[in-house]
């Protein structure tokens, strides 16, 4: 069966082929294991990327534990997504990680506090998001792996200060040290440029110290230079303003759907659901639930928004959120 890779895939192989670093080859490994076609004609491959993605790891963390110079870190994935928390220094990212998470980051009022990638878990509604605070983007003091983890970050929030007149300028150096490293910041679905390892990364404008003077006459120039090109929304990580709607924003740009399960005759699990990326289909969601089910999967039924209660649909129907599936073999 042949293995039909994708442009994306064969772009991720050739970072691997030509990565560095530990963390450079943890980047294009993850990548390539998520976008390698799911087929019994890619299962060898498919153990073959998980076996030298372990491998890999094992290698960052031999290095982490020797004190080599220029360590570079590697943080797994966990819960529904991975956002990595970009910006220059005193932009408040890591305050917004004290509020959204239970990660407790250092918070001071000079640049550089955060100097290794700290993580914490948001909650949002029934799943969780990770969030991943990196040392600020600063010419000459930003390591090459915090490159690493925004190119397999699944979305970037890109944090900037409204207290500051230059917050323009801001947005103008996150964007400029990113194209440096080859990444670009899109505001819809991301995908790999025709140029050379070129990635373009799903992203979120956040104004922070939205209650400081002066700062809705700086929110209005975020939107006119840059509403066209990105998601732009203002919070106050000090008086806790607007965090529901940033917690429904960073959800809505993972571009992710919550499907539910159930038994026939059973009520679905609705604090468990499964998340899968935007476009899906019931097939994906049997492979989730167990590869045999998917195997011998022959039909579905669904409840959901403008559907009929039970309607049945085939294996390539695409889920949409809040969708409960029952799948028949």
């Amino acid at each position: 069966m042949p293995a039909n890779l994708t442009p994306q895939y064969l772009d991720a192989e050739k970072r691997f082929r030509q990565a560095k670093t530990p963390a450079e080859k943890i980047s294009a490994l993850e990548e390539m294991l998520a976008l390698i076609p799911k087929h019994k004609g890619t299962e060898k491959m498919q153990a073959d990327l998980k076996r030298r993605l372990s491998k890999a790891r094992e290698e960052a963390q031999k290095k982490g534990k020797a004190g080599a110079r220029g360590f570079t870190y590697h943080v797994p994935r966990e819960g529904a997504g991975q956002v990595v928390l970009v910006g220059p220094p005193n932009s408040g990212k890591s305050s917004l990680l004290a509020m959204l998470t239970n990660a407790e980051p250092e918070i001071a009022d000079y640049p550089f506090t955060t100097r290794k990638p700290l993580p914490g878990m948001m909650e949002f509604e029934n799943i969780k998001i990770q969030l991943v605070d990196l040392p600020p983007l600063a010419t000459a003091w930003t390591e090459g792996w915090v490159f690493a983890l925004i190119r397999n970050a699944d979305l970037v929030l890109v944090v900037v200060d409204l207290g500051d007149d230059d917050v323009l300028d801001q947005v103008e150096r996150v964007k400029s040290q990113l194209a440096e490293h080859k990444i670009r910041l899109v505001g819809g679905v991301a995908a790999w440029s025709p140029e050379e390892a070129l990635a373009e990364k799903r992203a979120l404008l956040v104004g922070n110290k939205e209650d400081l003077e002066g700062a809705k006459e700086r929110a209005a120039l975020l939107a006119e230079f840059y509403g066209a090109e990105l998601p732009i929304l203002t919070v106050s990580a000090a008086s806790g303003s607007n965090l529901e709607a940033l917690r429904r924003a960073l959800y809505d740009g993972l571009g992710v759907v919550r499907v539910y399960t159930k038994s026939p005759g059973k009520k679905p699990a609705f604090d468990a659901p499964f998340v899968l990326k935007q476009g899906a289909t019931v097939l994906d969601v049997a492979e989730s639930v167990h590869k045999d089910i998917a195997a011998g999967l022959k039909f579905a039924k669904i409840w959901g928004v403008d559907k009929f209660d039970g309607q049945r649909v085939t294996r390539d129907y695409v889920v949409q959120d809040g969708d409960v599936i029952e799948l028949h073999s």
